[in-house]
């Protein structure tokens, strides 16, 4: 992630949530506890033709997710969020930071590696924890998309270069080009030999990580960044030509075009471009402009813009994946931990559809430390799993839009998208998008109601009277900051607690009812996503 954070603090006590939500056929309800009913908003209607033909719609924004670094995949915690993550999307992809640093032990302490000439009694190397790190994403289905950093003490020109993350990454260039590239090459041919090349011509291999940022102290950066790219793309392909390399992996959508018309004259190898942006990035830093970009739209504008600069480089088919994104950089409670993430995800799937192959959330879960140790389990962490595999709203925002179908349909509303399930059920989800309630290190608690939209749906093609399933996220439905409030936002919860908060980040159960007349109206909070699967047959 951007090293623009790293302050971690304990959110303040709040009041409990107090609002509920239905769902009918004209005439839907949203009142609070107390009884009063919530001014209505604008309606919005929709005419669907089921039968109407759509597009391809590959889920680009589950197929890959962010994690902490290397070493914590090790870890039972991460292996448990990674089962659960895979029980409810389709990641197939983890990145994570420092497969190369000293704690995974590759080429940790050995001061053999300074030498042009090594001697060749024995490998220089220690794979033990990398094949153990590798091994476990395999073992749950998943591939690893392969950060190649950072720079081990042994390689470094400057071994007290280091990063200000809790675990001090060194970022330094390396001391010896041969060495580096020897480093290299013996990972690939390692990698290749316990997996097979078939497997690992699956993996993505991407030099670096945010080198326009402090992550790399080479001098001048971008062409320093070059160098090391031009060499390790080299030494990987070196070992099979099948191996996937690309970059520049850069914060804040930056260095493309330039990186590109690089590898061109330079002849280096490339398979896929990367970089990274969050929603809060500023359009000063992201386009070089000094207008105002909502968080809504920040994300797919830099995506578009990435796009147009690979369509207009030397290499125009491309594939681009973002391999960091989310709605903040900072650990901000009132985003991340909360159901605004609903209606920010779907919005930003239904803008930056067809212009990624793939974007990778940053992170799957808060087992995660490179602000140090958690000391809440919310407090803004990145990801969708809180510490003591707690699911927090974002979780569920994931399960909801995992059920979207894989054909697109056309629709001119803003907050809607309408596709079609491989067995033909329409799923339509449905949002009331509105900036977090606050933002900054501390919670913010929510309205007691929250104005309402309402989508007045016509379905035509299918029976009038079809059965239809409603899924919520919202204040009230899978949130599960409703019963942290509730217990008084302890920070350390009892493991009686954990029991309690566990249960209540679970998805709330759907909603079942049916078309009347061939209509069907939802009432969305704002924050709030819902997922409307309709039966055709």
């Amino acid at each position: 992630m951007p090293s623009r954070f790293f302050k971690i603090s304990t959110p303040c006590r709040v009041l409990s949530l107090a609002c509920a939500l239905s769902l009918c056929c004209h005439g839907a309800a949203y009142a609070s506890d107390a009884g009063s009913s919530a001014t209505a908003g604008a309606v919005e209607h929709l005419s669907i033709d089921a039968r109407a033909p759509g597009r391809p719609f590959p889920h680009f924004w589950e197929a890959m997710f962010g994690s902490g670094r290397a070493l914590l995949a090790l870890r039972a915690n991460y292996q448990r969020d990674l089962t659960t993550m895979r029980s409810a999307t389709a990641i197939g992809y983890v990145r994570f930071h420092g497969i190369l640093d000293d704690d995974v032990g590759l080429a940790a302490g050995n001061k053999a590696l300074f030498y042009d000439k090594p001697s060749a009694a024995r490998s220089p190397y220690n794979f033990s924890y990398v094949d153990q790190i590798y091994d476990a994403l395999l073992a749950h289905g998943v591939r690893p998309f392969v950060e190649l950093d950072f720079m081990p003490k042994a390689l470094a020109a400057d071994p007290d270069m280091l990063q200000s993350f809790s675990y001090h990454p060194n970022t330094s260039p390396p001391r010896s080009y041969a060495a580096w590239d020897r480093l290299i090459r013996a990972l690939a041919r390692h990698l290749v030999a316990r997996y097979g090349v078939e497997e690992v011509a699956q993996w993505y291999f991407e030099v670096w990580n945010e080198p326009n940022l402090d992550f790399w102290s080479g001098v001048p950066r971008q062409k320093t960044y070059f160098e090391l790219y031009d060499h390790t793309a080299r030494d990987l392909k070196s070992v099979s030509p099948r191996l996937r390399v690309g970059g520049p992996a850069t914060a804040q959508a930056a260095w493309v075009s330039a990186f590109l018309a690089h590898v061109a004259e330079a002849g280096a190898p490339i398979d896929f471009v990367s970089t990274h942006v969050y929603a809060n990035d500023t359009a000063e830093n992201v386009f070089g402009t000094h207008e105002k970009v909502g968080r809504r739209t920040m994300v797919c504008r830099a995506v578009r813009k990435v796009h147009q600069e690979i369509e207009r480089s030397p290499y125009p088919h491309l594939p681009l994946i973002m391999s960091e994104f989310n709605a903040s950089y900072a650990n901000e409670p009132d985003v991340t931990d909360t159901p605004y993430m609903g209606p920010w995800m779907a919005s930003t799937i239904a803008q930056c559809d067809g212009l990624a192959q793939a974007m990778s959330y940053w992170t799957f879960s808060d087992v995660f430390e490179e602000g140090g140790v958690a000391r809440s389990p919310f407090y803004g962490g990145f990801g969708l799993i809180a510490e003591d595999d707690i699911p927090k709203a974002s979780f569920n925002v994931f399960s909801l839009l995992h059920k979207l179908g894989n054909v697109r349909m056309n629709t001119t509303a803003r907050s809607a998208l309408i596709t079609r399930t491989p067995g033909g059920d329409l799923a339509i989800a449905l949002w009331n998008y509105a900036p977090p309630d606050g933002t900054g290190p501390r919670y913010t608690p929510p309205p007691a109601t929250r104005l309402l939209r309402t989508f007045d749906l016509t379905i035509r093609g299918i029976s009038p009277s079809a059965s239809a399933t409603l899924w919520r996220v919202d204040d009230r439905h899978g949130n599960v900051l409703q019963a942290y409030d509730a217990m008084g936002r302890p920070a350390w919860p009892t493991p009686a607690q954990i029991t309690m908060l566990k249960r209540a980040g679970q998805l709330s159960p759907p909603e079942r009812t049916r078309l009347n007349q061939g209509r069907i109206q939802v009432q969305v909070p704002q924050h709030g996503l819902a997922l409307l699967q309709i039966e055709t047959q």
